[in-house]
């Protein structure tokens, strides 16, 4: 009997022993169910986690690109000649100032001679029809002419007038007062724009071919452009951006501004990006073309929700957050995050103020199953 009695005390504190083992173990468990992490009262988890509340704050949207510094193309004029010919004098020298109109070269040019020639001649035509349709009505209104005649005089100065008018336009081309052309004259050609010539290849006597390079550069640098490429990703932003800064290699301690003049309808399809054109004032000439930048584009401060880095995990292609539910329970919380900044994300969705987060250790719980 005494056998038996020491038998089941035995098999009773081994069956205790069992059991402290397994609450032991339940307690320090950490679980998956669907969404939701259970962590045991015991878990050392615990004491590595730490949470906050979830609260706006002021901040300023922005994100910085680089780009390049260009001439606007309608400040900039490649002056070349429009005949074949030899340059007989030059008008400017390199920085001097034009406006619309003012003499940079003189060419003589074979070429030229026939264009006026051809101007004179369509001319003397045209005067000659119009004194034909004249003589024809007076015979018509004396009784005298005929109708046949004097629509056919009709159609002829027309025709004459016409080509009048193209030998006319083909000097204005040119710049040509067609008024002031006197036949032979050397061409002088002149400049289309207000600038400056910010080269100047003149060599007198040179003769140029009729498909030459330009011989003269003009540029109103006044105003230039920075040109930047937006990321498609980033579009969105910049539909709302409000200041813009730029600071260039050459001058990096130097900040310049601007204002979003023109935003391209068209995605590069290799490097998927916009083309963003920037106007910025450089009455001091600091900036040059082909000079590289880096642009820093912001928004107006908003209230929006920022977070730590750490706290947000990934999972596949999506980012969540854990969010504190009670009772040592937490929900991963999918969210879509925006730019990162001073350790801290915005996050554009899947949070509202008020929520509890995990902070801090959130990674020990990365692999939970």
């Amino acid at each position: 009997m005494k056998r038996i009695y020491m038998l089941l005390l035995a098999a009773i504190v081994l069956s205790s022993c069992h059991t402290n083992k397994q609450d032991e173990g339940d307690t320090t468990d950490v679980t998956l169910k669907g969404d939701t992490i259970q962590i045991g009262v015991g878990s050392p988890i615990l004491s590595r986690l730490k949470t906050e509340k979830v609260a706006t704050e002021p901040y300023r949207m922005e994100f910085s690109t680089s780009g390049v510094v260009k001439a606007i193309p309608s400040n900039y004029a490649e002056i070349a000649s429009p005949f074949a010919g030899r340059i007989a004098k030059s008008f400017v020298r390199l920085g001097q100032k034009v406006v619309p109109g003012s003499p940079i070269f003189e060419i003589s040019s074979p070429d030229f001679f026939e264009t006026g020639k051809a101007y004179y001649q369509a001319k003397q035509e045209m005067e000659l029809a119009l004194k034909s349709l004249k003589r024809e009505k007076d015979l018509l209104s004396n009784k005298v002419g005929v109708q046949k005649e004097l629509e056919e005089a009709e159609v002829n100065y027309e025709l004459k007038k016409k080509d009048y008018e193209n030998a006319e336009a083909a000097l204005k081309v040119f710049q040509i007062n067609p008024d002031e052309l006197v036949l032979g004259q050397p061409l002088i050609v002149r400049s289309p724009i207000a600038g400056e010539v910010v080269k100047d290849n003149i060599v007198i006597g040179q003769y140029l071919k009729e498909d030459a390079n330009p011989v003269i550069i003009i540029a109103n640098l006044n105003k230039v452009w920075f040109v930047a490429h937006v990321k498609e990703k980033d579009m969105s932003l910049v539909q709302a951006l409000d200041d813009v800064e730029i600071h260039l290699v050459a001058l990096p301690e130097q900040p310049f501004s601007g204002q979003i003049y023109h935003i391209s309808e068209m995605l590069d399809e290799e490097t998927r990006s916009v083309e963003i054109l920037i106007e910025c004032d450089n009455s001091s000439r600091l900036m040059k073309p082909a000079m590289y930048g880096t642009v820093t584009l912001s928004d107006k401060a908003a209230e929006v929700i920022r977070i730590p880095t750490s706290s947000i995990l990934q999972e596949e292609d999506a980012n969540y957050v854990l969010v504190a539910l009670g009772n040592h329970n937490y929900r991963k919380q999918k969210v879509t995050v925006g730019k990162s900044r001073d350790n801290k994300t915005v996050i554009l969705s899947g949070l509202k103020p008020g929520d509890e987060i995990v902070s801090t250790g959130a990674f020990y719980l990365i692999d939970v199953r």
